[in-house]
Protein backbone atom coordinates (compact mmCIF):
# COMPACT_ATOMS: atom_id res chain seq x y z
CA UNK A 1 0.00 0.00 0.00
CA UNK A 2 1.32 2.86 -0.87
CA UNK A 3 1.24 6.45 1.39
CA UNK A 4 -1.27 8.39 -0.79
CA UNK A 5 -3.45 4.78 -0.23
CA UNK A 6 -2.92 4.61 3.36
CA UNK A 7 -3.53 8.52 3.52
CA UNK A 8 -7.09 7.96 1.95
CA UNK A 9 -7.93 4.61 4.02
CA UNK A 10 -7.59 6.72 7.75
CA UNK A 11 -9.63 9.75 6.13
CA UNK A 12 -12.55 7.09 4.88
CA UNK A 13 -11.48 5.63 8.46
CA UNK A 14 -12.38 8.96 10.55
CA UNK A 15 -15.04 9.71 8.32
CA UNK A 16 -16.57 6.87 9.00
CA UNK A 17 -16.28 7.27 12.55
CA UNK A 18 -17.86 10.46 12.61
CA UNK A 19 -21.05 9.21 10.73
CA UNK A 20 -21.75 6.56 13.15
CA UNK A 21 -20.55 8.36 16.38
CA UNK A 22 -22.59 11.73 14.87
CA UNK A 23 -25.78 9.52 14.16
CA UNK A 24 -25.84 8.94 17.62
CA UNK A 25 -25.06 11.88 19.36
CA UNK A 26 -25.50 14.87 16.60
CA UNK A 27 -22.48 17.32 15.87
CA UNK A 28 -22.21 19.20 19.32
CA UNK A 29 -21.66 16.47 21.54
CA UNK A 30 -19.68 14.56 18.83
CA UNK A 31 -15.52 14.91 19.92
CA UNK A 32 -12.74 14.12 18.29
CA UNK A 33 -12.01 11.53 20.85
CA UNK A 34 -15.11 9.74 20.16
CA UNK A 35 -14.51 9.75 16.40
CA UNK A 36 -11.13 8.68 17.14
CA UNK A 37 -11.94 5.88 19.42
CA UNK A 38 -14.73 4.75 16.37
CA UNK A 39 -12.07 5.11 13.53
CA UNK A 40 -9.60 3.06 16.20
CA UNK A 41 -6.82 5.92 15.49
CA UNK A 42 -4.98 8.28 18.09
CA UNK A 43 -7.04 12.00 18.73
CA UNK A 44 -3.62 13.24 17.32
CA UNK A 45 -3.77 10.47 14.18
CA UNK A 46 -7.03 12.75 13.52
CA UNK A 47 -5.21 15.99 13.70
CA UNK A 48 -2.90 14.91 10.90
CA UNK A 49 -5.66 14.61 8.21
CA UNK A 50 -8.43 17.01 9.29
CA UNK A 51 -7.23 20.02 11.01
CA UNK A 52 -10.38 19.86 13.29
CA UNK A 53 -13.92 18.87 13.81
CA UNK A 54 -15.41 21.05 10.77
CA UNK A 55 -13.09 19.89 8.43
CA UNK A 56 -14.39 16.08 8.88
CA UNK A 57 -17.92 17.42 8.95
CA UNK A 58 -17.72 18.43 5.43
CA UNK A 59 -16.05 15.79 4.55
CA UNK A 60 -18.66 13.55 5.64
CA UNK A 61 -21.07 15.96 4.13
CA UNK A 62 -19.71 15.24 0.92
CA UNK A 63 -18.99 11.37 1.41
CA UNK A 64 -23.26 11.28 2.41
CA UNK A 65 -24.18 12.86 -0.92
CA UNK A 66 -21.67 10.93 -3.09
CA UNK A 67 -23.83 7.25 -1.51
CA UNK A 68 -26.41 9.11 -2.24
CA UNK A 69 -25.56 9.29 -5.73
CA UNK A 70 -24.68 6.04 -6.09
CA UNK A 71 -27.86 5.21 -4.78
CA UNK A 72 -29.94 6.77 -7.37
CA UNK A 73 -27.20 5.92 -10.11
CA UNK A 74 -28.32 2.08 -9.16
CA UNK A 75 -32.01 3.01 -9.42
CA UNK A 76 -31.65 4.63 -12.77
CA UNK A 77 -29.63 1.61 -14.54
CA UNK A 78 -32.76 -0.80 -13.11
CA UNK A 79 -35.15 1.79 -14.42
CA UNK A 80 -36.88 1.50 -17.84
CA UNK A 81 -36.62 4.38 -19.99
CA UNK A 82 -39.64 6.71 -18.69
CA UNK A 83 -39.52 9.55 -17.49
CA UNK A 84 -41.84 8.50 -14.58
CA UNK A 85 -39.22 6.02 -13.88
CA UNK A 86 -36.26 8.27 -13.76
CA UNK A 87 -38.09 10.38 -11.46
CA UNK A 88 -39.30 7.43 -9.41
CA UNK A 89 -35.70 6.42 -9.11
CA UNK A 90 -34.54 9.68 -7.73
CA UNK A 91 -37.26 9.86 -5.24
CA UNK A 92 -36.43 6.35 -4.35
CA UNK A 93 -33.08 6.82 -3.59
CA UNK A 94 -33.86 9.45 -1.24
CA UNK A 95 -36.61 7.65 1.10
CA UNK A 96 -37.09 4.42 0.33
CA UNK A 97 -36.05 1.81 2.98
CA UNK A 98 -34.55 -1.26 1.24
CA UNK A 99 -31.31 -2.76 1.85
CA UNK A 100 -29.20 -0.21 1.14
CA UNK A 101 -31.26 2.29 2.82
CA UNK A 102 -28.87 4.04 5.70
CA UNK A 103 -31.24 5.54 8.85
CA UNK A 104 -27.60 6.30 9.79
CA UNK A 105 -27.37 9.02 7.20
CA UNK A 106 -30.47 10.19 7.37
CA UNK A 107 -29.81 11.25 10.78
CA UNK A 108 -26.48 12.84 10.60
CA UNK A 109 -27.91 14.50 7.19
CA UNK A 110 -30.58 16.42 9.85
CA UNK A 111 -28.33 17.36 12.04
CA UNK A 112 -25.59 19.15 9.30
CA UNK A 113 -28.59 20.91 7.94
CA UNK A 114 -28.53 22.48 11.52
CA UNK A 115 -25.10 23.01 11.50
CA UNK A 116 -25.39 24.77 8.19
CA UNK A 117 -27.23 27.31 9.97
CA UNK A 118 -24.48 28.22 12.26
CA UNK A 119 -21.38 27.56 10.44
CA UNK A 120 -21.17 29.48 6.68
CA UNK A 121 -18.34 27.12 5.90
CA UNK A 122 -20.75 24.42 6.24
CA UNK A 123 -23.61 25.82 4.63
CA UNK A 124 -21.37 27.23 1.37
CA UNK A 125 -21.26 22.89 0.71
CA UNK A 126 -24.50 22.29 2.38
CA UNK A 127 -26.08 25.11 -0.59
CA UNK A 128 -23.71 23.56 -3.36
CA UNK A 129 -25.46 19.99 -2.56
CA UNK A 130 -29.11 21.86 -2.71
CA UNK A 131 -28.65 23.75 -5.49
CA UNK A 132 -26.98 20.07 -7.75
CA UNK A 133 -29.60 18.02 -6.45
CA UNK A 134 -32.57 21.06 -7.74
CA UNK A 135 -31.04 21.11 -10.94
CA UNK A 136 -30.85 17.27 -11.45
CA UNK A 137 -34.79 17.04 -10.07
CA UNK A 138 -35.68 20.01 -12.18
CA UNK A 139 -34.58 18.03 -15.41
CA UNK A 140 -36.08 14.78 -14.28
CA UNK A 141 -39.61 16.96 -13.87
CA UNK A 142 -39.09 18.61 -17.38
CA UNK A 143 -38.65 15.38 -18.82
CA UNK A 144 -42.07 14.33 -17.09
CA UNK A 145 -43.80 17.73 -17.78
CA UNK A 146 -43.20 16.98 -21.47
CA UNK A 147 -44.11 13.35 -21.69
CA UNK A 148 -47.43 14.49 -20.00
CA UNK A 149 -47.54 17.44 -22.56
CA UNK A 150 -47.61 19.78 -19.76
CA UNK A 151 -46.18 23.45 -19.27
CA UNK A 152 -42.59 22.71 -17.88
CA UNK A 153 -42.76 26.52 -17.25
CA UNK A 154 -42.52 25.41 -13.14
CA UNK A 155 -40.22 22.58 -13.17
CA UNK A 156 -37.56 24.25 -10.94
CA UNK A 157 -40.42 25.17 -8.41
CA UNK A 158 -42.21 21.73 -8.22
CA UNK A 159 -38.84 20.49 -7.84
CA UNK A 160 -37.84 22.82 -4.83
CA UNK A 161 -41.27 21.99 -3.21
CA UNK A 162 -40.34 17.94 -3.67
CA UNK A 163 -37.29 18.06 -2.31
CA UNK A 164 -38.75 20.42 0.71
CA UNK A 165 -40.92 17.06 1.16
CA UNK A 166 -37.65 14.98 1.55
CA UNK A 167 -36.16 17.24 3.43
CA UNK A 168 -38.74 17.22 5.60
CA UNK A 169 -39.30 13.34 5.96
CA UNK A 170 -35.67 13.50 7.05
CA UNK A 171 -36.56 15.03 10.09
CA UNK A 172 -39.40 13.11 10.90
CA UNK A 173 -37.88 10.01 10.32
CA UNK A 174 -35.22 11.07 12.80
CA UNK A 175 -37.25 12.81 15.50
CA UNK A 176 -40.44 11.72 15.07
CA UNK A 177 -40.90 8.20 13.53
CA UNK A 178 -44.21 7.71 14.42
CA UNK A 179 -45.42 10.31 12.17
CA UNK A 180 -44.76 7.06 8.95
CA UNK A 181 -47.39 4.63 9.95
CA UNK A 182 -45.38 2.63 7.46
CA UNK A 183 -41.73 3.76 7.75
CA UNK A 184 -41.63 4.86 4.34
CA UNK A 185 -42.41 8.24 2.68
CA UNK A 186 -41.04 7.64 -0.62
CA UNK A 187 -44.58 6.30 -2.30
CA UNK A 188 -46.42 9.29 -0.81
CA UNK A 189 -44.12 11.73 -2.55
CA UNK A 190 -44.36 10.34 -5.17
CA UNK A 191 -48.44 11.09 -5.36
CA UNK A 192 -47.04 14.13 -4.19
CA UNK A 193 -45.46 14.65 -7.72
CA UNK A 194 -48.52 13.81 -9.42
CA UNK A 195 -50.14 15.81 -8.18
CA UNK A 196 -48.03 19.01 -9.06
CA UNK A 197 -47.43 17.98 -12.31
CA UNK A 198 -51.30 17.53 -13.34
CA UNK A 199 -51.70 21.07 -12.01
CA UNK A 200 -49.95 22.10 -14.45
CA UNK A 201 -51.91 23.37 -17.63
CA UNK A 202 -51.39 20.76 -20.55
CA UNK A 203 -50.72 22.33 -23.71
CA UNK A 204 -52.36 22.45 -26.80
CA UNK A 205 -51.06 20.59 -30.22
CA UNK A 206 -50.02 24.59 -31.47
CA UNK A 207 -48.35 25.54 -28.42
CA UNK A 208 -44.46 25.68 -28.42
CA UNK A 209 -43.04 22.85 -26.25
Amino acid sequence: MTESQRARKRQQQIIEGMRRVMSERGYERTSIAAVAKEAELSPGLLHYYFPNKQAILIALVEKLFAGLEERFGRRLARAPSDAWQRLYAFLDAHLAIDDDADPDAVKCWVSIGSEALLQGEVRAVYLQIVERELQLLEGLLQDVLRHEKRNAEHARQIAAGLLATIEGSYQLATLAPQSWPDGNAAAWVRRQAHALVSAEPLLSSTSAP
